[in-house]
């Protein structure tokens, strides 16, 4: 059968969400984000999101997961440390790099005014293909994004079969997962992305049946910040272009 249950947890606000919010409040070119993607830390705000996530995956009981798996950047990994800790949670882990961020290669650090500035060929070539399939120079298509996930779901399902398991990785990934285990269509995921942008330190929750099929009985949930009187941030775009 597989893998019984998905727990999807996108990371805490991010110095990187941060820094992006900024620059383009400011109009400006390029993101002044202060280490490379897979370094960047949780803001102060996204620290105690994370600890907050902890008591949701407390509040979940008998039916808490058993297994973590994180994108190994920094951001993810503090999250995952942050929430398990706060639910009193001992799990055994995985970090494994194909549940990393999507990568936008030149685009990287860039704004949409600093992508139509200093890349116009490519912002066209991107409105041309369409953000599903659209590869920046030394980047990923969201598509790429989906072939790795497709390979890490065959091998969790081998190597974690019957098992509920706790996955904190990024939103784009999230997005994508769903779009795997429930065969989306392109532009049902891209809707999806559009009309229900997943929040930092949200929760979300994939249950597969009997038959084998998979549910989402639960998206983008973030009571668990409202309890804790945090806010829910959005934060589409990391330390980057949304691209």
């Amino acid at each position: 059968m597989g893998v019984r249950e998905l727990l999807l947890v996108r990371h805490g606000e991010s110095e990187g969400n941060v820094a992006a919010a900024a620059a383009r409040a400011a109009s400006a070119e390029v993101i002044d984000v202060p280490a490379r993607d897979a370094d960047v830390r949780l803001s102060p705000l996204g620290e105690r999101q994370s600890t907050a996530v902890g008591d949701a995956l407390c509040a979940l009981g008998d039916d808490a997961p058993d297994l973590l798996v994180c994108s190994p950047y920094v951001r993810a990994r503090e999250t995952a440390r942050l929430a398990c800790a706060s639910a009193g949670l001992d799990l055994p882990s995985r970090v494994d790099e194909r549940l990393r961020d999507r990568e936008l290669g030149v685009l990287d650090r860039l704004t949409f005014a600093g992508v139509e500035a200093r890349y116009p060929e490519e912002a066209e070539r991107r409105r041309w293909q369409g953000k599903f399939y659209h590869r920046p120079a030394g980047g990923e298509s969201w598509a790429d994004v989906v072939l790795r996930l497709r390979s890490w779901l065959a091998d969790l399902d081998r190597d974690a079969a019957g098992r509920r398991v706790l996955v904190v990785s990024h939103d784009v990934v999230i997005a994508l997962i769903r779009y795997v285990c429930e065969d989306l269509g392109e532009h049902e995921v891209l809707d999806l992305a559009r009309d229900t942008p997943l929040h930092n330190a949200s929760l979300s929750r994939l249950a597969r049946g009997g038959d084998g099929a998979w549910t989402t009985t639960l998206y983008d949930d973030v009571g668990h910040l409202d309890a804790a009187g945090l806010p829910a941030t959005e934060h589409r775009g990391e330390r980057r272009a949304r691209a």
